[in-house]
């Protein structure tokens, strides 16, 4: 081997080792918990005492477990949908007109994000309990609402550029009312926008848990029943669960992936 080869190599060494820490540090937490969610024993730690879909079997089986994984599905499309269209109307209004004061606008409706979810939290609960809203599932869907829409708002404005204005400017010069307006030249231009908002507030409605564990009671989502589980102790149906939630979201980012690709092509 050359000098000049060594040197390239010992140069790309440091960038590798960088590479491969950083993928280990991300993603073995993940091949842990999938890896012992087919253990055949009753607890998932080493050693591996063989390979079995037992506990996939125990969940899929487990009527509480189940309810839990629809109501969050519920919850999760629900909330993210209405968060979706309360971020693209607002990002719309204090894009498209002049109001007064809409900097202070803007940045009240961004607020919450810097807002730990734990604050939210007890704010929610405190006002269902004073308005006497009982907790229920639509209160953890208002709660994810709440936490959602100001991310699905800044998506939203930060994809809101100056040849959309001069489309729906001739649209309306044409004589399109502004419903129209905004069905058929808005939301079609931002189509990637609305849909990257909707699948992110989806997979933070779906992961959490602090304010679904504050305002529900009877009918919980699968992050509650999860840490219902854990306060047993250790057990392999939680590693099973958690795969299963793991592929769902791996699903969907490759869904937006492939559309986003497909747009991306197509422009």
């Amino acid at each position: 081997m050359s000098r000049a080869n060594a040197r390239r190599l010992l140069s790309a060494l440091p960038p590798a080792v960088y590479i491969v820490a950083i993928y280990t540090f991300i993603f073995l937490p993940v091949v842990v918990l999938v890896l012992f969610s087919f253990q055949d024993g009753r607890l998932p730690v080493p050693p591996l005492k063989g390979l079995s879909t037992r506990w996939y079997e125990a969940i899929f089986a487990d009527r509480d477990l189940m309810g839990a994984l629809g109501n969050s599905i519920v919850v999760a499309v629900v909330s993210s949908l209405i968060a979706m269209i309360l971020g693209f109307l607002g990002a719309h209004a204090l894009a498209r007109h002049r109001l007064p004061g809409a900097t202070f606008l803007q940045w009240l409706l961004m607020a919450p994000l810097s807002v730990s979810y734990l604050i939210i939290a007890m704010g929610l609960l405190i006002t269902f309990t004073s308005a006497g809203v009982p907790k229920s599932l639509w209160a953890v869907g208002i709660g994810h609402v709440v936490i959602n829409m100001p991310l699905c708002f800044g998506i939203c404005l930060s994809q809101m550029g100056g040849h959309q204005v001069s489309a729906e400017r001739a649209a309306r010069d044409l004589g399109a009312s502004e419903f129209k307006v905004i069905l058929l030249i808005s939301l079609p231009m931002l189509w990637p926008a609305l849909l990257a908002s909707f699948f992110l507030s989806f997979t933070l409605s779906w992961d959490e848990f602090v304010i679904a564990w504050l305002v529900s009671r009877f009918e919980v989502t699968l992050p509650v029943e999860i840490w219902s589980l854990l306060r047993g102790g250790l057990n392999p149906k939680t590693n099973a669960i958690g795969t299963v939630v793991f592929a769902i979201s791996m699903a969907l980012l490759v869904v937006i992936e492939v559309l986003l690709s497909r747009r991306r092509k197509a422009s």
